[in-house]
This record gives C-alpha cells, sequence and structure tokens, in this order.
C-alpha cells in the first residue's frame, strides 16, 4: 500500500486508535503498542495547543528550526495540510515556514538566529514533506519556488570542502561542522524526492565532507578543521544523512555503524549531550537495518521516551520543550512510516 492509500485510511485507522486508547485506559489492555500511540496522541494535541495562530512555537531561540521540526512530528502522524485531525496546524507552520523564505533563498532570520543553517535544513526538510501531498495549488506552486531558491542557497552556501557552518560559507570564513552539514543534507534529499532539482555535486561534495571527519575508530569528529575524538552524535546523524544520500554501501558505512552501535544502542553508554538529537537520527539509522534489530531497540527506545513524558504532552530537554517533543514523536511515529525520507 502507497502513502497516499495508507493516509486515505486515516479514519478507519484513527476509529481503531480510539478503540484501543480507551481499553488501555480501562486496565483491559497492556499492549505497548498502544501505550506508544497514546503517548504519541497526548504529544500531539500538545504540539496543537501549544502552536500560535501565525503557525510558529513562541519560542525565542530558533523559531524557524523548531518550527519545521514540530511540523514534521505533525506531518509523520498522517495528517497533510488538507486531511486529516492536524491538518490546520501544518498548513499554518507552512504558511509561517513560507513567509520565512527570504530573496536569495534562505528560510530564516540571518538577523536574529546566529545559526540559521540549522533552519534552513530542517525547513526544507518539512516543507519537501509536505509539498507531495499538497492538495492547494497556489500552496504548491509556492512551495516549489521556495524549494528551488533554497536548493540554491544551500549549494551557495557549502564551503570548499563540501560541508556547512552556523551559517553560509561566505558569512562564516569557511567554517563547517557535522550537525549543520547533516541537516543540509537530508533537506536536500528531501527536496530531491519531491521534485526538486538538486546538484549531484553538492551531495556528492558532502559525502566527501563527511568521510574526511571520520577517525580510525570509525566515529566521525566534530569538523574536518578541528578534527578530535569521535562523536556519537555526529556519527549517528551522519550514518542517517548518507542513507539519504544513497551511501549503503561504502567502505566507511560499516565502521560507521560500528562505532555508532558501541556508543548508543544500549541507550546509554558514555554521557554525551543533546540526547534528543543523537537519538533522532541514530533511530533511523537503526530503522533502516530491518526488523531484525530495529524492533528489540524500539522497543526499548519507546519504552523510555514514553516513560519521560510530562502528563501535559510534552517532553523536557536541551533547547526547548517543543525541540524534545518533536524529536521524540518523530521517533514515535517511525515505524507509520508517512514520511518518504524515513521510509526504507
Amino acid at each position: 500500500m502507497n502513502n497516499s492509500q495508507t493516509r486515505r485510511d486515516w479514519i478507519r485507522n484513527a476509529v481503531v486508535l480510539t478503540a484501543a486508547s480507551g481499553l488501555a485506559r480501562s486496565g483491559h489492555a497492556s499492549d505497548s503498542k498502544v501505550v506508544w500511540d497514546e503517548s504519541i496522541e497526548k504529544g500531539l494535541q500538545w504540539l496543537s495547543r501549544t502552536q500560535s495562530s501565525r503557525g510558529k512555537w513562541n519560542t525565542d531561540a530558533y523559531p524557524t528550526a523548531l518550527a519545521s521540526l514540530a511540523a514534521t512530528a505533525l506531518i509523520a502522524s498522517g495528517s497533510t495540510t488538507t486531511q486529516g485531525p492536524y491538518a490546520k496546524q501544518i498548513a499554518r507552520a507552512t504558511d509561517y515556514l513560507i513567509s520565512k523564505s527570504r530573496d536569495n533563498g534562505l528560510i530564516g532570520d540571518p538577523l536574529t538566529d546566529s545559526r540559521y543553517t540549522y533552519g534552513h535544513g530542517f525547513a526544507m526538510l518539512a516543507m519537501s514533506q509536505v509539498l507531495g501531498e499538497e492538495g492547494l495549488i497556489d500552496r504548491r506552486e509556492e512551495l516549489v519556488d521556495v524549494l528551488t531558491r533554497a536548493v540554491e542557497f544551500s549549494g551557495n552556501a557549502q564551503t570548499p570542502d563540501g560541508g556547512w557552518g552556523y551559517v553560509s560559507a561566505a558569512k562564516g570564513n569557511n567554517f563547517d561542522e557535522g550537525s549543520t552539514t547533516i541537516t543540509q543534507v537530508q533537506g536536500l534529499r528531501g527536496c530531491r524526492n519531491a521534485g526538486i532539482p538538486v546538484s549531484g555535486k553538492v551531495i556528492d561534495d558532502a559525502k566527501e565532507y563527511i568521510y574526511s571527519c571520520k577517525n580510525k575508530d570509525g566515529g566521525i569528529s566534530y569538523s574536518s578543521k578541528q578534527r578530535g575524538t569521535s562523536r556519537p552524535a555526529i556519527t549517528a546523524a551522519a550514518l542517517a544523512a548518507l542513507y539519504n544520500a544513497g551511501d549503503y554501501d561504502s567502505d566507511h558505512v560499516p565502521e560507521m555503524l560500528n562505532y555508532a552501535k558501541k556508543s548508543l544502542h544500549d541507550l546509554g553508554g558514555r554521557s554525551f549531550g543533546h540526547w534528543h538529537y543523537t537519538y533522532l537520527y541514530y533511530s533511523q539509522v537503526v530503522y533502516r537495518q530491518g526488523d531484525e534489530m530495529w524492533k528489540p531497540f524500539r522497543d526499548r527506545l519507546y519504552d523510555k521516551i514514553v516513560d519521560q513524558q510530562r502528563p501535559d504532552g510534552f517532553w523536557e530537554g536541551q533547547v526547548h520543550p517543543v525541540y524534545a517533543t518533536a524529536c521524540n514523536l518523530i521517533m514515535l511515529q517511525l515505524d507509520k512510516g508517512y514520511l518518504p525520507i524515513y521510509q526504507r
């Protein structure tokens, strides 16, 4: 069954979910999936309630990035801009992101956001997932225009080494680092999947950049210019980006996967920051390995996430509750398979 057919079954699935949730609340069902689905619904409702009428979430830091991630979490539920329980919220978020597009293609505000490439990459990803299901001709035309210029901006913002920094190469003296590079690669791949032309050279150069940051242990360091110890979070993100770029079989990928598994698979390991960022990407990596590896990991990951949810439906963590909630909801909904960028 394809994505469109699956989405047309939304109402039927929602009825089943509602019935299952009722059983769980009354104590007659203990199946983990029911608990996970209840958690997802609570989180989606919290995002829905906290969205402003302008389509953004009232966060002081990274408004474009967080609106994009929250929109992606809502889209992952199966709703589109015109269909489903969260259609209004997705449409508002999409219109907000369109309004952030500048003449040079940047989606964001360089005057108020010192790390605007995060928002730009996440916005490309979110809007590219909207485009394939957009039913309104005017908004579809706007999305094509915004994303075409956004892709061009990303290409121009890439450093000579093939990576991206917190700002464009010209503004950042060609500084680049792993985490922002990954957001660009995933955003560009989402655009390409949606039919927006993307230069193959830009993607190939980004892949070579990632390879250049690999250490002997298989992990990825912070930057090609500031090589150091391997970082589990960036390694997981780099793997997810390489898979999006179609690289499954290079000599680098198995070494990176082995490093990531040793560092992250037990959900514990040595201390590191940005848990939600790390597992947002590592969950994608494990999901692509197939059910034998995915399902046991998924069960532990999902149970951990659900246990940490606040009664109102949100999660706390670094950056902002909107960020932690969006990341967790994206992870919890990987199995649904609604978003092309995360599909196997």
